[in-house]
């Protein structure tokens, strides 16, 4: 024989949550109970004798200190840095050098762009990157010529000296 059984219905259900969050939101099974003995002549509590380890931490009340925010250093963007150039890209070593200099007092992250020009002054390739540098640091870069047949043709580097702020 088949019996159906009797679940609870939806509508019980939703008044046990709406009854049990009132009484959280109230103070009750918070943990907001007596705990540290009566009140003391001025309307604070004082702890007990018995209130030892096991004992709540008292919460932080509305006139607590707010979290300290960012100073205005801290949000504002960053100058841009410096790109020198330390060697350029030759057959013996298909790599151009660069120091990038950030003279922030925070970490951050710069452009660097390097052209790489034939003997006529004609720029065959431009490459480059983002570079981390940390706060009031000096980073290496090294750059590779990746176009094939490039660097035999290489007379000499440019760089961008402006090493523009992306970002951390």
């Amino acid at each position: 024989m088949y019996m159906q059984g009797r679940g609870l219905r939806p509508g019980a259900v939703a008044v046990a949550v709406v009854v049990s969050l009132i009484s959280l939101s109230s103070g009750c099974a918070s943990g907001e109970h007596d705990d540290a003995g009566p009140p003391s002549g001025d309307g604070t509590k004082r702890p007990s004798a018995s209130s030892g380890a096991s004992a709540r931490p008292a919460q932080a009340s509305a006139s607590s200190t707010p979290p300290a925010s960012p100073s205005p250093e801290d949000t504002r963007p960053l100058k841009d840095g410096t790109a020198v150039l330390v060697s350029c890209a030759s057959p013996q070593d298909p790599r151009a050098t660069v120091k990038v200099s950030n003279p922030n007092t925070r970490d951050g992250s710069f452009t660097v762009k390097i052209g790489f020009l034939d003997a006529r002054g004609v720029k065959m390739v431009e490459s480059g990157g983002s570079v981390f540098v940390a706060a009031k640091e000096t980073t290496t870069y090294r750059v590779r010529v990746t176009t094939a047949g490039v660097v035999d043709h290489i007379a000499r580097c440019v760089v961008e000296p402006r090493a523009a702020w992306v970002g951390y």
